[in-house]
Formats: structure tokens, C-alpha cells, sequence
């Protein structure tokens, strides 16, 4: 749960990032990723553990796609954020991703989610229309591609949490989040250059965007759902992470004034309720 919460301050921070600096989305992302990386392997070498670490060539495939998977998911994430708004943006994002956990759960281990998982994924898909569906929204045709772009970063989000249910040669969620971000941020630098450049002047308002952008959502919330991933059902760490875009829709309407309406509110509502259904759940 630590997770969502501190995800849902990552949509803000970009946003207020790029009005800051003009930055483009891939190089927001770019930079997300590699100073989240970046001070997860500084805190590895200050501790003493990064030179123990040992990862195979096969370790190192896994690594690189889980890079590259975060790639995509940060840029789809953020150019959701710029086509419409952070709140929801980041609820579609993470309100489609269940479904496409407990769907690929179901056909790789070729078994039926139980009833509580689908009353769960029914009630936040309902939400999602609501969401999508409101006046609110905007303009219609920024909508639909916005809401393509987050479908596209559920799409890798779901992978990530496939993908990272299992340990990379017995690396530990720490180091195998910090190595994966840094090799997709990596990855994001070229596109980024190419797309309106990496160049940003570091005044303290913008080396502290930078600093909390890195550490809160990233570092932290992926290293808490990395470790959550090895004792949680991924279809149920998912439905967890439905927190962020509660937490995001609240500083959206706090800091930037962003209105869900009556629909909207509805929407994120019955999105809250799927991640308690998920949590009564698992206390029984």
C-alpha cells in the first residue's frame, strides 16, 4: 500500500516539472528513471553491497527488459499526463492494470480468479468508465489519446509486476530496481534527445523536482513493490496499487485545480472500493 501512496505523488511532480522546465516526456521519464536508479546503486555502494552483487548474463537480459518495460510505461504514463490531466491519467493507467494482471495470471497458469478478484476487477473497471466517460474530462479527442497512452503504460506496468514477481538471480528488490531503472532511463536518453533534448537548468526549484521525482515515487515505491511482489499474489499487488491514482486525483485537485466532476468522483470511488474489497480479502 506504501507503494500506491507514494506513487501517486509521481504524476504531479512530472507535471509540475515539465511547466517548470519545458522538458518532453520522454526526457521527464528519462530522468525519473535514471535519478531513481541513480540513488538506489549510490546507496548500494555506500553500503557496501554493490560490489557483492552478481548477475548473470541471463540476469542481465532480465534486467534490461525490466528497463525497457519501465521505459515504456514512465513515457505512455506521462504523455497521458500532458494529453489530459494527472488524475486521470494516472486512474486509467492503474486502474486498467489488474485487469491485465489477473487476465494473464489466469491464461499463463491457466486457472479461473476467484470471486473476490473479479467482484474487484468488475467494480474498478466501472470506475474506469465513469472516469473516461465524464464531460469532465476534456476535450474528446485528447481524451481517446490520452487514454491510449495510459492504456499502453497499464499495458507495461502489468508486465513489470508479471515480470517482477520472480527474483533476478537472487539480487533483492533493491538492486534489481535500482540496475533495471537505470538501464530504461538509459535506454529513454536517445529518444529524449531527439524529441526536444535532455538540457534543464538546475535551480534549487528544479533539483528538488528532480530529487523527489527520483526518490519518493521511484526508488522507494518500486523498491516496497518489488519486495511486496515476492509475498503478495501479483494480481492482488496490482489492485493495490490502484492507491496511487486515489492519491493522485487528491493532489491533482488540491495543487492544480483539476475537477473530476460528479461522474469522475463516482468513478474514483468504486476504484477505492476494489483496492478495500482486495484488502478485507486477504485479512480473512
Amino acid at each position: 500500500m506504501g507503494a500506491g501512496i507514494l506513487w501517486g505523488t509521481g504524476g504531479l511532480t512530472g507535471a509540475l516539472l515539465i511547466d517548470r522546465t519545458g522538458l518532453g516526456v520522454p526526457a521527464v521519464a528519462a530522468f525519473r528513471l535514471l535519478v531513481g536508479g541513480g540513488l538506489v546503486v549510490a546507496w548500494l555502494a555506500a553500503t557496501g553491497r554493490l560490489h557483492r552483487l552478481r548477475v548473470s548474463g541471463r540476469g542481465a537480459r532480465r534486467l534490461l527488459l525490466l528497463g525497457a518495460l519501465a521505459a515504456l510505461y514512465q513515457s505512455c504514463y506521462f504523455a497521458a499526463v500532458s494529453l489530459t490531466s494527472v488524475s486521470l491519467a494516472t486512474l486509467v493507467t492503474l486502474g486498467a492494470s489488474p485487469v491485465l494482471v489477473v487476465l494473464a495470471e489466469s491464461v499463463v497458469g491457466r486457472r479461473r480468479p476467484d470471486g473476490r478478484i473479479l467482484l474487484a476487477i468488475a467494480t474498478a473497471i466501472a470506475g474506469l468508465a465513469l472516469l473516461v466517460g465524464t464531460p469532465a474530462a476534456g476535450d474528446p479527442a485528447a481524451v481517446l489519446a490520452g487514454t491510449a497512452c495510459a492504456l499502453a503504460s497499464a499495458s507495461g506496468f502489468a508486465a513489470i509486476t508479471m515480470l517482477g514477481a520472480r527474483p533476478v538471480d537472487d539480487l533483492g528488490a533493491l538492486p534489481t530496481t535500482g540496475l533495471a531503472f537505470c538501464a530504461g532511463g538509459l535506454l529513454l536518453v536517445p529518444l529524449a534527445a531527439l524529441t526536444g533534448g535532455v538540457a534543464v537548468h538546475l535551480d534549487a526549484g528544479t533539483l528538488g523536482l528532480l530529487l523527489f521525482l527520483g526518490l519518493a515515487p521511484t526508488a522507494l515505491a518500486y523498491g516496497l513493490y518489488f519486495t511486496g511482489l515476492r509475498t503478495v499474489a501479483t494480481g492482488s499487488a496490482a489492485l493495490f496499487s490502484l492507491l496511487e491514482p486515489l492519491t493522485a486525483a487528491a493532489l491533482g485537485a488540491v495543487v492544480l485545480d483539476e475537477r473530476l466532476g460528479a461522474a469522475g468522483l463516482a468513478g474514483a470511488v468504486l476504484i477505492g472500493a476494489a483496492v478495500l474489497m482486495t484488502a478485507t480479502g486477504r485479512r480473512r
